[in-house]
């Protein structure tokens, strides 16, 4: 009964807000407080909640000081030459800006943490989407699944859980893995290609004046219509929209202002701190170097960062407290979430659905499939690692899925390659916080993101899987 209540309330919260019948913060909270009364221990829901709150506060208040650091790096400069960087790369091309997603979030991924590669990520490419009326789902998920296949790295988090589940060393799990991996890599970035090129066939092929030819025609007509509205309706607002849209000015500084406007960050924005740009990389540096080799908790780090990023590169209270107002919205949409997000966790592990869940599909493997198990671990590691958290994942049913395997002369190395197979789906699982970062900052409905990427995510685990198998890794 168990398993069906825990699959039934995981499909009606997709549906939902695939349907945008209820917001995903809503969904999170009131779908699974309705089943756990239907599993009988509504009595138990306080409990539940505040057991699922308790494990992810930490990870919210990393999410809340990592916005608030690197939403202070990217006022200050730091990125501006990475930015600058991929919009040279990119110019106004839609398939090369998809690509060029890809492999940004691919770059900023080897820190390991899928928040900052989501921050990051959507800050630099964010502007020229919108600014090209490009599909922000597309690019949610292919920084998603190219986020996802980094994860697998030893200090992502999947790999370790896997090596401390199964007691064997990580770097033995993810070395031989690295050409699979290599291969689903170049998998997304060959999905980002066919992606950018359905993109610029449905815009057409774009130059930068094309596109600011566009803009200005879209404020001639706003202007026309604030004029024509404060002259009572009269004639005379388009005439002087048209007029006031002409200048003097040569063909050369038509050209230099509109190289300049197209600017996606300001280069002339009063929060640059050029002469604390060396302060500012070194510090993230650090800060990324502490934490991976783990020297202090990852809140605490971003903690202690946002602390002194805010009072070197602002000292005055006043600077400080508009910086932290200007990335309220982020920080406050994003931790609601983790925190909604802790209800549906506690209640799927509280009431024990989740083992439930793992139980009766490892159940329900033939036992013909025995000599197969890492095959049959890869391919579960998909709607597993969607569904559970790592955690639940790694450490609840891989050891059950080991000791199969182990019965039938499957080693726990190979156990271990086979379950990171479902990583490119995982990170845009409900129950990973640092989707909604994604999806936060893209400005994206959280149902529209999974509805274009759990196929293509899905396509990517299949790859990789395949080529495991080739190379004779799994």
């Amino acid at each position: 009964m168990l398993t069906i209540l825990g699959f039934a309330m995981i499909a009606t919260f997709l549906v939902l807000i695939m349907m945008k019948k209820m917001s995903p913060i809503a969904a999170l909270v009131l779908i699974p407080a309705l089943f756990c009364v239907f599993v009988g221990k509504g009595a138990k829901l306080g409990d539940y909640v505040i057991d699922g709150v308790t494990s992810l506060a930490p990870t919210a208040a990393m999410l809340m000081f990592a916005i608030v650091y690197f939403g202070v790096m990217i006022d200050v400069g730091l990125f501006d030459p990475v930015v600058r960087g991929i919009l040279k790369f990119c110019k106004a091309d839609p398939m090369r800006i998809v690509v060029g997603t890809a492999v940004l979030a691919a770059i900023v991924s080897l820190d390991g943490d899928g928040s900052t590669t989501f921050m990051i990520t959507v800050s630099a490419m964010y502007p020229l989407y919108k600014r090209l009326k490009m599909s922000l789902v597309v690019m949610t998920g292919v920084a998603a699944m190219a986020n996802g296949v980094m994860n697998t790295l030893p200090w992502g988090g999947p790999t370790a859980r896997a090596a401390t589940a199964l007691k064997v060393d990580a770097s033995d799990i993810f070395v031989p893995m690295i050409p699979a991996l290599a291969v689903g890599l170049l998998g997304v970035f060959v999905l980002s290609y066919v992606l950018g090129m359905r993109e610029r066939k449905r815009l057409g092929v774009l130059t930068l004046g094309d596109v600011l030819v566009e803009e200005k025609v879209e404020e001639k007509e706003t202007e026309s219509v604030l004029v024509g509205a404060g002259s009572g309706g009269s004639g005379t607002g388009k005439s002087a929209a048209v007029t006031g849209g002409s200048g003097s000015g040569t063909d050369a500084d038509d050209e230099a202002d509109e190289q300049k406007r197209f600017q996606v960050l300001d280069p002339n924005r009063p929060t640059l701190r050029p002469r604390l740009y060396w302060f500012n990389a070194l510090l993230t540096v650090a800060l990324l170097t502490c934490m991976i080799m783990e020297w202090l908790p990852i809140p605490v780090l971003f903690l202690l960062g946002a602390a002194l990023a805010l009072t070197v590169n602002f000292p005055h209270i006043p600077d400080q407290k508009a910086r932290l107002a200007a990335h309220a919205d982020n920080v406050l949409n994003v931790s609601g979430m983790v925190f909604a997000a802790a209800v549906f966790t506690g209640v799927l592990q509280g009431t024990g659905m989740v083992d439930h869940m793992a139980r009766w599909m490892v159940d329900v493997i033939p036992a013909g499939m025995g000599p197969h198990m890492a095959l049959v671990t890869g391919v579960l590691s998909l709607p597993l690692t969607y569904f559970m958290s790592n955690d639940g994942f790694y450490f609840g049913v891989l050891p059950v899925l080991a000791e199969a395997g182990a019965a039938h002369g499957v080693t726990p190395l190979e156990m271990a390659r086979a379950s990171l197979v479902g990583q490119p789906l995982h990170m845009s699982s409900p129950l990973v916080p640092a989707v909604y970062v994604l999806v936060g900052m893209a400005k994206v409905e959280f149902g529209d993101h999974t509805k274009f990427v759990v196929k293509w995510a899905a396509l990517t685990c299949l790859v990789i899987l395949g080529a495991g198998i080739l190379f004779g890794i799994i």
